[in-house]
């Protein structure tokens, strides 16, 4: 029986959310929209995930918040890539490409 692509998602989320902030500045409902719309709605955000995983990496010094106002008028949270942030992106997404060319090796052999 096929699994669900969300019960993958606990490991990654750090990673998609950094991948999501990393063209500027944006609030929680438009990190949770960009990574289901990039995913063709493969992966669905779960709020308390999205707001965790936030907070993580705001006290890690990954990320920096500001408030703002939406484009509904709304006072929102945005959220920015810090330097730290950036590094550890990178380093994360240098990971998960030899995480999955090692899976793939294992699933398609050459």
């Amino acid at each position: 029986m096929p699994g669900d692509p969300n019960d993958l998602l606990y490991g990654t989320l750090d990673l998609l959310v950094l991948k999501a902030i990393a063209a500027g500045p944006v609030h929680g409902f438009g990190i949770a929209k960009w990574i289901e719309e990039r995913t063709n709605n493969e992966l669905a955000i779960v709020d308390s995930a999205l707001y965790k995983a936030l907070h993580r990496l705001e006290d890690s010094g990954a990320i920096d918040a500001e408030w703002g106002v939406t484009e509904h008028n709304r006072r929102a949270k945005y959220y920015s890539l810090t330097a730290r942030g950036r590094q550890l992106m990178r380093a994360e997404v240098s990971v998960w490409k030899r995480y999955v060319a090692a899976v793939g090796s294992v699933i398609e052999p050459a």
